[in-house]
Protein backbone atom coordinates (compact mmCIF):
# COMPACT_ATOMS: atom_id res chain seq x y z
CA UNK A 1 0.00 0.00 0.00
CA UNK A 2 1.86 3.61 -0.46
CA UNK A 3 1.74 6.33 1.30
CA UNK A 4 -1.06 8.29 -0.22
CA UNK A 5 -3.25 5.34 -0.06
CA UNK A 6 -2.90 5.21 3.66
CA UNK A 7 -3.05 8.29 4.18
CA UNK A 8 -6.56 8.52 2.26
CA UNK A 9 -7.86 5.63 4.01
CA UNK A 10 -6.99 7.08 7.37
CA UNK A 11 -8.84 10.28 6.28
CA UNK A 12 -11.81 8.75 5.76
CA UNK A 13 -12.46 6.57 8.87
CA UNK A 14 -12.12 10.32 10.61
CA UNK A 15 -14.97 11.57 11.51
CA UNK A 16 -15.78 15.58 12.51
CA UNK A 17 -18.52 14.84 15.59
CA UNK A 18 -18.01 18.62 17.38
CA UNK A 19 -21.30 20.34 16.30
CA UNK A 20 -21.37 24.06 15.36
CA UNK A 21 -21.93 26.35 17.77
CA UNK A 22 -25.63 27.21 18.17
CA UNK A 23 -26.10 30.74 18.35
CA UNK A 24 -28.77 32.76 16.37
CA UNK A 25 -28.37 35.25 14.00
CA UNK A 26 -30.60 37.99 15.02
CA UNK A 27 -31.17 41.58 14.08
CA UNK A 28 -30.12 44.10 16.35
CA UNK A 29 -31.62 46.58 15.40
CA UNK A 30 -33.93 48.11 12.28
CA UNK A 31 -35.03 51.72 11.04
CA UNK A 32 -36.86 52.49 7.95
CA UNK A 33 -38.13 55.60 6.91
CA UNK A 34 -41.76 56.97 7.91
CA UNK A 35 -41.96 54.68 10.81
CA UNK A 36 -44.01 55.99 14.18
CA UNK A 37 -41.89 55.14 16.72
CA UNK A 38 -38.99 52.40 16.93
CA UNK A 39 -39.00 48.88 15.74
CA UNK A 40 -40.30 46.39 17.55
CA UNK A 41 -37.25 43.22 17.54
CA UNK A 42 -38.76 39.99 19.22
CA UNK A 43 -36.02 37.82 18.70
CA UNK A 44 -37.67 35.08 20.56
CA UNK A 45 -39.99 34.63 18.08
CA UNK A 46 -37.50 36.06 15.75
CA UNK A 47 -40.09 38.73 14.35
CA UNK A 48 -39.51 42.44 13.47
CA UNK A 49 -42.75 45.15 13.70
CA UNK A 50 -42.68 48.09 11.86
CA UNK A 51 -45.62 50.72 12.66
CA UNK A 52 -46.54 53.10 10.25
CA UNK A 53 -48.52 56.28 9.96
CA UNK A 54 -50.99 56.05 7.00
CA UNK A 55 -49.46 58.72 5.08
CA UNK A 56 -46.47 56.21 4.35
CA UNK A 57 -46.46 54.55 0.88
CA UNK A 58 -46.14 50.76 2.73
CA UNK A 59 -45.60 49.01 -0.74
CA UNK A 60 -41.93 50.80 -0.96
CA UNK A 61 -40.59 51.61 2.79
CA UNK A 62 -36.94 52.55 2.24
CA UNK A 63 -34.85 50.69 5.11
CA UNK A 64 -32.75 52.99 5.97
CA UNK A 65 -30.32 51.16 8.39
CA UNK A 66 -29.71 47.96 10.39
CA UNK A 67 -27.69 45.46 12.56
CA UNK A 68 -27.10 42.28 12.79
CA UNK A 69 -25.28 39.88 14.91
CA UNK A 70 -21.26 40.07 14.36
CA UNK A 71 -20.60 37.02 12.33
CA UNK A 72 -23.89 36.49 10.74
CA UNK A 73 -25.01 37.56 6.88
CA UNK A 74 -27.90 37.47 5.28
CA UNK A 75 -28.37 34.60 2.64
CA UNK A 76 -29.44 35.48 -0.34
CA UNK A 77 -28.67 39.00 -0.45
CA UNK A 78 -25.86 41.76 0.17
CA UNK A 79 -28.15 44.21 1.82
CA UNK A 80 -31.63 45.15 2.17
CA UNK A 81 -32.90 48.36 0.88
CA UNK A 82 -36.48 48.55 0.15
CA UNK A 83 -39.23 46.02 1.29
CA UNK A 84 -42.88 45.77 0.42
CA UNK A 85 -44.15 45.71 3.85
CA UNK A 86 -48.22 45.25 2.34
CA UNK A 87 -47.50 41.36 3.10
CA UNK A 88 -45.33 39.89 6.18
CA UNK A 89 -41.62 39.46 4.56
CA UNK A 90 -39.17 36.85 5.22
CA UNK A 91 -35.18 37.06 5.53
CA UNK A 92 -32.97 34.46 6.56
CA UNK A 93 -29.79 35.21 8.59
CA UNK A 94 -27.07 32.78 8.42
CA UNK A 95 -24.61 32.23 11.67
CA UNK A 96 -23.43 28.31 11.15
CA UNK A 97 -27.37 27.23 10.95
CA UNK A 98 -30.11 29.55 9.26
CA UNK A 99 -32.63 31.47 11.42
CA UNK A 100 -35.73 32.76 9.24
CA UNK A 101 -37.08 36.30 10.08
CA UNK A 102 -40.26 38.25 9.97
CA UNK A 103 -40.44 41.76 9.00
CA UNK A 104 -43.74 43.37 9.32
CA UNK A 105 -45.74 46.69 8.99
CA UNK A 106 -48.18 47.80 10.65
CA UNK A 107 -50.35 50.78 9.45
CA UNK A 108 -52.76 52.54 11.66
CA UNK A 109 -55.58 53.44 8.79
CA UNK A 110 -58.26 54.97 9.78
CA UNK A 111 -61.85 53.26 8.36
CA UNK A 112 -65.52 54.26 8.49
CA UNK A 113 -68.68 54.07 6.92
CA UNK A 114 -71.58 55.68 8.50
CA UNK A 115 -75.31 56.35 7.14
CA UNK A 116 -78.29 57.29 7.95
CA UNK A 117 -80.39 55.32 10.24
CA UNK A 118 -77.03 53.14 11.26
CA UNK A 119 -77.42 50.72 14.33
CA UNK A 120 -73.91 49.81 15.54
CA UNK A 121 -70.56 50.33 13.94
CA UNK A 122 -69.99 49.00 10.73
CA UNK A 123 -68.26 45.69 10.05
CA UNK A 124 -65.20 46.64 8.20
CA UNK A 125 -63.01 43.64 7.03
CA UNK A 126 -59.97 44.87 5.54
CA UNK A 127 -58.78 41.51 4.14
CA UNK A 128 -61.78 40.64 2.16
CA UNK A 129 -62.29 44.24 1.63
CA UNK A 130 -65.82 44.31 2.53
CA UNK A 131 -67.72 46.48 4.44
CA UNK A 132 -71.11 45.93 6.62
CA UNK A 133 -73.51 48.18 7.18
CA UNK A 134 -76.59 47.67 10.17
CA UNK A 135 -79.60 49.74 9.23
CA UNK A 136 -83.18 49.74 11.70
CA UNK A 137 -85.83 47.76 9.54
CA UNK A 138 -87.55 50.56 8.97
CA UNK A 139 -84.93 52.20 6.29
CA UNK A 140 -85.65 52.05 2.56
CA UNK A 141 -82.59 50.26 1.34
CA UNK A 142 -83.29 51.75 -2.05
CA UNK A 143 -81.92 54.75 -1.15
CA UNK A 144 -79.88 55.24 2.28
CA UNK A 145 -78.08 58.01 2.34
CA UNK A 146 -74.17 57.91 3.49
CA UNK A 147 -72.76 59.96 5.50
CA UNK A 148 -69.55 59.61 5.93
CA UNK A 149 -66.92 56.93 4.06
CA UNK A 150 -63.43 56.55 4.31
CA UNK A 151 -61.96 53.05 3.24
CA UNK A 152 -58.16 53.91 2.24
CA UNK A 153 -55.22 55.63 3.49
CA UNK A 154 -55.06 59.62 3.20
CA UNK A 155 -54.98 60.57 -0.57
CA UNK A 156 -56.93 57.80 -1.45
CA UNK A 157 -59.71 58.61 -4.27
CA UNK A 158 -62.70 56.52 -4.20
CA UNK A 159 -64.61 55.78 -7.27
CA UNK A 160 -68.22 56.25 -7.25
CA UNK A 161 -67.80 58.93 -4.47
CA UNK A 162 -70.59 58.44 -2.58
CA UNK A 163 -70.37 60.62 0.20
CA UNK A 164 -73.28 62.86 1.11
CA UNK A 165 -75.41 60.91 -1.50
CA UNK A 166 -77.73 58.53 -1.07
CA UNK A 167 -77.34 55.01 -2.98
CA UNK A 168 -79.23 51.56 -3.18
CA UNK A 169 -77.82 49.08 -0.49
CA UNK A 170 -80.83 46.48 -1.59
CA UNK A 171 -77.52 44.62 -3.46
CA UNK A 172 -73.90 44.76 -3.10
CA UNK A 173 -72.45 48.21 -3.84
CA UNK A 174 -69.26 47.64 -5.16
CA UNK A 175 -66.60 50.63 -4.93
CA UNK A 176 -62.76 51.08 -6.06
CA UNK A 177 -59.81 53.20 -3.55
CA UNK A 178 -57.06 54.09 -5.73
CA UNK A 179 -53.54 55.17 -4.34
CA UNK A 180 -50.18 55.65 -6.45
CA UNK A 181 -51.68 53.76 -8.86
CA UNK A 182 -52.69 50.95 -6.96
CA UNK A 183 -56.43 50.11 -6.66
CA UNK A 184 -58.73 48.50 -3.87
CA UNK A 185 -62.10 46.80 -4.64
CA UNK A 186 -64.23 47.01 -1.56
CA UNK A 187 -68.40 46.15 -1.08
CA UNK A 188 -70.73 47.40 0.89
CA UNK A 189 -73.47 45.14 1.98
CA UNK A 190 -76.44 46.17 4.56
CA UNK A 191 -78.45 44.32 6.83
CA UNK A 192 -81.91 45.46 8.43
CA UNK A 193 -82.07 44.46 12.09
CA UNK A 194 -85.51 44.69 14.53
CA UNK A 195 -83.53 45.25 17.48
CA UNK A 196 -84.24 49.06 18.93
CA UNK A 197 -81.02 48.55 21.13
CA UNK A 198 -78.72 45.95 22.10
CA UNK A 199 -76.00 45.55 25.35
CA UNK A 200 -73.38 43.90 23.39
CA UNK A 201 -70.48 43.38 26.10
CA UNK A 202 -69.39 44.05 29.76
CA UNK A 203 -65.51 44.35 30.42
CA UNK A 204 -65.18 44.07 34.36
CA UNK A 205 -62.35 45.60 35.67
CA UNK A 206 -61.83 45.85 39.75
CA UNK A 207 -63.21 49.27 40.04
CA UNK A 208 -63.94 49.86 36.17
CA UNK A 209 -66.33 48.42 33.35
CA UNK A 210 -66.94 49.15 30.37
CA UNK A 211 -70.32 48.36 29.04
CA UNK A 212 -71.04 48.23 24.90
CA UNK A 213 -74.07 48.64 23.35
CA UNK A 214 -75.34 49.46 19.67
CA UNK A 215 -78.48 51.29 18.63
CA UNK A 216 -79.80 53.73 15.76
CA UNK A 217 -77.46 56.64 16.14
CA UNK A 218 -78.47 60.17 16.52
CA UNK A 219 -81.31 58.92 19.23
CA UNK A 220 -80.36 59.53 22.91
CA UNK A 221 -78.65 56.17 23.42
CA UNK A 222 -75.97 55.26 26.86
CA UNK A 223 -75.88 53.32 29.90
CA UNK A 224 -77.83 51.95 33.07
CA UNK A 225 -76.21 50.19 35.68
CA UNK A 226 -77.11 48.47 39.04
CA UNK A 227 -75.77 46.40 42.19
CA UNK A 228 -77.24 42.99 41.24
CA UNK A 229 -81.22 42.16 42.55
CA UNK A 230 -80.85 46.60 43.79
CA UNK A 231 -84.67 47.55 42.69
CA UNK A 232 -83.00 50.65 40.94
CA UNK A 233 -80.92 51.50 37.88
CA UNK A 234 -78.17 54.70 37.60
CA UNK A 235 -77.76 56.11 34.63
CA UNK A 236 -74.28 56.86 33.32
CA UNK A 237 -73.32 60.36 33.05
CA UNK A 238 -72.86 61.92 29.26
CA UNK A 239 -69.64 62.41 29.65
CA UNK A 240 -68.27 58.66 30.73
CA UNK A 241 -70.30 57.63 27.21
CA UNK A 242 -68.25 58.17 24.11
CA UNK A 243 -69.72 57.31 20.93
CA UNK A 244 -69.18 56.68 17.39
CA UNK A 245 -72.21 56.00 14.75
CA UNK A 246 -74.40 53.83 16.67
CA UNK A 247 -71.89 52.10 18.99
CA UNK A 248 -71.10 53.76 21.97
CA UNK A 249 -69.10 52.31 25.14
CA UNK A 250 -69.94 53.39 28.66
CA UNK A 251 -67.06 53.83 31.40
CA UNK A 252 -68.61 53.51 34.46
CA UNK A 253 -66.17 54.52 37.45
CA UNK A 254 -65.94 54.17 41.33
CA UNK A 255 -67.12 50.25 41.53
CA UNK A 256 -66.63 48.06 44.33
CA UNK A 257 -64.15 45.20 44.02
CA UNK A 258 -65.46 41.82 44.04
CA UNK A 259 -69.10 42.65 43.63
CA UNK A 260 -71.58 41.65 40.91
CA UNK A 261 -73.32 44.21 38.99
CA UNK A 262 -75.65 44.07 36.14
CA UNK A 263 -75.68 46.93 32.90
CA UNK A 264 -78.19 47.62 29.93
CA UNK A 265 -78.11 49.57 27.17
CA UNK A 266 -80.79 52.15 26.40
CA UNK A 267 -82.07 54.12 23.09
CA UNK A 268 -84.47 56.99 23.79
CA UNK A 269 -87.27 54.95 25.74
CA UNK A 270 -86.07 51.28 24.82
CA UNK A 271 -84.24 48.61 26.87
CA UNK A 272 -81.70 46.24 25.79
CA UNK A 273 -80.67 43.37 26.99
CA UNK A 274 -79.45 43.05 30.86
CA UNK A 275 -75.98 41.84 31.02
CA UNK A 276 -74.22 40.74 34.38
CA UNK A 277 -70.57 41.27 35.18
CA UNK A 278 -68.24 40.61 38.33
CA UNK A 279 -65.48 43.39 39.09
CA UNK A 280 -61.88 41.54 40.26
CA UNK A 281 -59.72 41.96 43.36
CA UNK A 282 -57.87 45.19 44.44
CA UNK A 283 -54.32 43.46 44.66
CA UNK A 284 -51.39 44.79 45.82
CA UNK A 285 -47.83 43.95 45.15
CA UNK A 286 -45.72 42.42 47.44
CA UNK A 287 -43.22 44.64 49.14
CA UNK A 288 -44.62 47.03 47.54
CA UNK A 289 -43.26 49.78 50.33
CA UNK A 290 -39.80 48.10 49.73
CA UNK A 291 -39.26 47.65 53.51
CA UNK A 292 -37.82 44.01 52.81
CA UNK A 293 -34.10 43.57 52.14
CA UNK A 294 -31.11 41.27 52.57
CA UNK A 295 -27.32 41.02 51.68
CA UNK A 296 -26.71 38.00 50.43
CA UNK A 297 -22.48 38.48 50.48
CA UNK A 298 -22.20 41.71 48.24
CA UNK A 299 -25.76 41.65 46.86
CA UNK A 300 -28.71 43.82 48.17
CA UNK A 301 -31.89 41.61 47.53
CA UNK A 302 -35.26 43.21 47.69
CA UNK A 303 -36.91 40.94 49.96
CA UNK A 304 -36.58 39.70 53.79
CA UNK A 305 -34.15 36.25 53.51
CA UNK A 306 -35.73 33.36 53.27
CA UNK A 307 -39.20 34.58 51.70
CA UNK A 308 -40.14 34.28 48.20
CA UNK A 309 -38.77 37.28 46.08
CA UNK A 310 -40.87 39.00 44.04
CA UNK A 311 -38.65 42.24 42.87
CA UNK A 312 -35.03 41.73 41.60
CA UNK A 313 -31.85 44.09 40.71
CA UNK A 314 -29.18 43.75 38.26
CA UNK A 315 -26.90 43.78 41.04
CA UNK A 316 -25.74 40.31 40.41
CA UNK A 317 -24.16 41.20 37.65
CA UNK A 318 -23.12 44.76 39.30
CA UNK A 319 -20.86 43.40 41.56
CA UNK A 320 -19.04 40.98 38.66
CA UNK A 321 -17.07 44.20 38.60
CA UNK A 322 -17.96 46.27 41.91
CA UNK A 323 -20.78 46.30 44.41
CA UNK A 324 -24.30 46.66 44.45
CA UNK A 325 -25.80 49.78 42.87
CA UNK A 326 -29.37 49.56 44.33
CA UNK A 327 -29.54 49.36 47.68
CA UNK A 328 -31.53 50.09 50.64
CA UNK A 329 -32.13 53.04 52.26
CA UNK A 330 -33.57 54.94 55.39
CA UNK A 331 -34.12 58.36 53.44
CA UNK A 332 -37.66 57.64 52.65
CA UNK A 333 -40.73 59.39 51.78
CA UNK A 334 -42.62 59.03 55.47
CA UNK A 335 -39.19 59.09 57.87
CA UNK A 336 -39.89 55.37 58.21
CA UNK A 337 -38.68 52.28 57.17
CA UNK A 338 -36.54 52.01 53.71
CA UNK A 339 -36.82 52.55 50.13
CA UNK A 340 -34.84 51.87 47.66
CA UNK A 341 -31.74 53.65 46.03
CA UNK A 342 -31.09 52.95 42.69
CA UNK A 343 -27.26 54.80 41.26
CA UNK A 344 -25.81 54.37 37.91
CA UNK A 345 -22.04 53.66 38.26
CA UNK A 346 -19.29 53.26 36.31
CA UNK A 347 -18.37 49.47 37.58
CA UNK A 348 -14.85 48.25 37.04
CA UNK A 349 -11.25 49.26 37.17
CA UNK A 350 -9.92 52.50 35.47
CA UNK A 351 -10.99 52.57 31.65
CA UNK A 352 -12.05 48.48 32.05
CA UNK A 353 -14.96 47.70 33.22
CA UNK A 354 -18.83 49.14 31.71
CA UNK A 355 -21.64 51.23 33.31
CA UNK A 356 -24.23 49.53 35.80
CA UNK A 357 -27.77 51.15 35.80
CA UNK A 358 -29.48 51.10 38.86
CA UNK A 359 -32.57 49.20 38.41
CA UNK A 360 -35.60 47.64 40.11
CA UNK A 361 -37.81 45.26 38.78
CA UNK A 362 -40.58 42.97 39.14
CA UNK A 363 -39.48 39.63 38.47
CA UNK A 364 -35.89 37.50 38.18
CA UNK A 365 -32.45 37.99 37.31
CA UNK A 366 -31.42 34.59 35.66
CA UNK A 367 -28.08 34.54 34.98
CA UNK A 368 -24.90 36.32 33.95
CA UNK A 369 -23.76 36.67 30.36
CA UNK A 370 -20.32 37.77 30.53
CA UNK A 371 -20.87 41.53 31.82
CA UNK A 372 -24.51 41.39 30.33
CA UNK A 373 -27.57 40.20 32.01
CA UNK A 374 -30.47 37.94 31.32
CA UNK A 375 -33.62 38.87 32.98
CA UNK A 376 -37.57 37.69 33.29
CA UNK A 377 -39.32 40.69 33.51
CA UNK A 378 -43.06 39.87 35.08
CA UNK A 379 -44.85 38.78 37.74
CA UNK A 380 -48.19 36.64 36.91
CA UNK A 381 -51.51 38.97 37.56
CA UNK A 382 -54.44 39.20 36.05
CA UNK A 383 -56.27 41.85 37.34
CA UNK A 384 -56.72 45.07 35.31
CA UNK A 385 -55.28 48.49 37.86
CA UNK A 386 -55.47 52.44 36.05
CA UNK A 387 -52.04 53.19 37.42
CA UNK A 388 -48.78 52.47 39.32
CA UNK A 389 -48.31 55.47 42.20
CA UNK A 390 -45.75 56.52 44.51
CA UNK A 391 -43.12 58.64 45.48
CA UNK A 392 -39.69 59.18 44.22
CA UNK A 393 -36.43 61.68 43.90
CA UNK A 394 -33.62 62.05 41.45
CA UNK A 395 -30.50 63.27 40.95
CA UNK A 396 -29.31 63.37 37.68
CA UNK A 397 -25.58 63.67 36.14
CA UNK A 398 -23.96 64.56 33.31
CA UNK A 399 -24.22 61.06 30.58
CA UNK A 400 -20.92 59.81 31.12
CA UNK A 401 -21.02 56.33 29.09
CA UNK A 402 -22.12 56.15 25.47
CA UNK A 403 -22.64 52.98 23.05
CA UNK A 404 -23.39 53.04 19.31
CA UNK A 405 -26.46 55.20 18.26
CA UNK A 406 -26.44 57.07 21.40
CA UNK A 407 -23.04 59.06 21.18
CA UNK A 408 -25.20 62.82 20.75
CA UNK A 409 -26.66 62.06 24.51
CA UNK A 410 -22.70 62.57 25.60
CA UNK A 411 -22.78 65.24 28.11
CA UNK A 412 -26.56 65.75 28.39
CA UNK A 413 -28.61 65.42 31.50
CA UNK A 414 -29.38 61.93 32.42
CA UNK A 415 -33.13 60.79 32.30
CA UNK A 416 -34.90 58.12 35.18
CA UNK A 417 -37.52 56.09 33.91
CA UNK A 418 -40.43 54.39 35.72
CA UNK A 419 -42.72 51.87 33.57
CA UNK A 420 -45.31 49.67 34.12
CA UNK A 421 -46.88 47.15 31.59
CA UNK A 422 -49.68 44.54 31.45
CA UNK A 423 -48.94 41.10 28.92
CA UNK A 424 -51.06 38.70 28.21
CA UNK A 425 -48.42 36.05 26.58
CA UNK A 426 -47.73 32.48 29.14
CA UNK A 427 -44.66 33.54 30.29
CA UNK A 428 -42.24 36.24 32.07
CA UNK A 429 -40.44 38.55 29.37
CA UNK A 430 -37.13 37.84 28.58
CA UNK A 431 -34.49 40.74 28.95
CA UNK A 432 -30.81 40.45 26.86
CA UNK A 433 -28.61 43.11 27.17
CA UNK A 434 -25.72 41.53 25.22
CA UNK A 435 -25.42 43.38 22.17
CA UNK A 436 -24.81 40.05 20.35
CA UNK A 437 -28.32 38.41 21.27
CA UNK A 438 -29.62 41.64 22.61
CA UNK A 439 -34.00 41.39 23.16
CA UNK A 440 -35.59 44.64 25.19
CA UNK A 441 -38.96 45.30 26.06
CA UNK A 442 -41.38 47.55 23.63
CA UNK A 443 -44.59 48.77 24.08
CA UNK A 444 -45.45 48.16 20.79
CA UNK A 445 -45.20 44.71 20.84
CA UNK A 446 -48.58 42.42 20.28
CA UNK A 447 -48.08 41.04 23.56
CA UNK A 448 -48.89 44.39 25.52
CA UNK A 449 -52.52 45.18 26.76
CA UNK A 450 -51.32 48.50 28.99
CA UNK A 451 -48.30 50.28 29.16
CA UNK A 452 -47.46 53.39 30.67
CA UNK A 453 -44.10 55.01 31.17
CA UNK A 454 -42.43 58.46 34.01
CA UNK A 455 -39.50 60.20 32.99
CA UNK A 456 -37.50 62.62 34.88
CA UNK A 457 -34.58 64.02 33.38
CA UNK A 458 -33.68 66.94 36.43
CA UNK A 459 -32.98 67.26 39.82
CA UNK A 460 -35.64 66.65 42.21
CA UNK A 461 -34.15 67.25 45.54
CA UNK A 462 -37.29 66.14 48.15
CA UNK A 463 -39.46 63.36 47.52
CA UNK A 464 -43.26 63.84 45.26
CA UNK A 465 -45.68 61.73 44.68
CA UNK A 466 -45.54 60.15 40.75
CA UNK A 467 -48.24 58.24 38.72
CA UNK A 468 -47.78 56.09 35.97
CA UNK A 469 -51.21 55.95 33.92
CA UNK A 470 -51.61 52.52 32.24
CA UNK A 471 -52.58 52.89 28.76
CA UNK A 472 -55.10 50.32 27.45
CA UNK A 473 -55.15 48.77 23.76
CA UNK A 474 -58.07 46.99 24.41
CA UNK A 475 -60.58 46.53 27.53
CA UNK A 476 -61.58 42.85 27.14
CA UNK A 477 -57.88 41.42 26.96
CA UNK A 478 -57.02 39.99 30.33
CA UNK A 479 -53.50 40.22 31.08
CA UNK A 480 -51.12 37.55 32.35
CA UNK A 481 -47.99 39.34 33.73
CA UNK A 482 -47.63 42.25 35.51
CA UNK A 483 -44.58 44.28 34.55
CA UNK A 484 -42.65 46.98 36.50
CA UNK A 485 -39.39 48.46 35.84
CA UNK A 486 -37.58 51.68 37.31
CA UNK A 487 -33.77 52.26 36.24
CA UNK A 488 -31.95 55.80 37.11
CA UNK A 489 -30.75 55.84 33.41
CA UNK A 490 -33.37 55.28 30.81
CA UNK A 491 -31.12 53.97 28.38
CA UNK A 492 -29.09 51.67 30.85
CA UNK A 493 -30.34 48.22 28.92
CA UNK A 494 -27.60 49.73 26.30
CA UNK A 495 -25.20 50.57 28.80
CA UNK A 496 -25.49 54.15 28.57
CA UNK A 497 -26.15 56.78 31.40
CA UNK A 498 -24.68 59.31 33.44
CA UNK A 499 -22.21 57.95 36.04
CA UNK A 500 -23.74 59.04 39.30
CA UNK A 501 -27.30 59.53 38.79
CA UNK A 502 -29.24 58.30 41.32
CA UNK A 503 -33.40 57.32 41.69
CA UNK A 504 -34.88 56.91 45.06
CA UNK A 505 -38.04 55.03 45.05
CA UNK A 506 -40.70 54.10 47.82
CA UNK A 507 -44.35 52.83 48.52
CA UNK A 508 -45.34 52.24 45.38
CA UNK A 509 -49.41 51.37 44.64
CA UNK A 510 -51.25 50.06 42.01
CA UNK A 511 -54.35 51.70 41.71
CA UNK A 512 -57.63 50.59 40.13
CA UNK A 513 -60.23 53.53 39.63
CA UNK A 514 -59.95 56.87 37.31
Amino acid sequence: MTAAAAVAMLQGCIHNDIPYPRIQANFLSFEAEGTKNAAAIDSTSRVITLTFPEETDIYDVEVSGYSITPGAHIVGADTITSLDLSEPRYVTLALYQNYIWTIRGVQDIERYFTVEGQVGSATIDVPAQRVIVYVSDKTNLKSVRVLTCKLGATGSTMTPEIEGRNVDLSRPLTLDVDRDGRRQTWTVYAESTASAVETVSADAWTCVAWVKGIAEAGKNNGVEYRAAGAEYWTQVPAEWVSHEGGSFTARIIHLQPETAYEARAYSDSDFGNITPFTTGRELQVPNSDLDQWWLNGKVWNPWAEGSEPYWDTGNKGATTLGSSNTFPTEDTSTGTGLAAQLETRFVGIGIIGKLAAGNLFAGTYVRTDGTNGVLHFGRPFSERPTALRGYMKYKTAPVSSVTSGFEDLKGRPDTCIIWAALIDQDEPFEIRTNPNNRQLFSADLPIVVAYGNMQCGEDVDTYVPFEVRLDYRSTSRVPKYLLITASASKYGDYFTGGNGATLWLDDLELVYDY
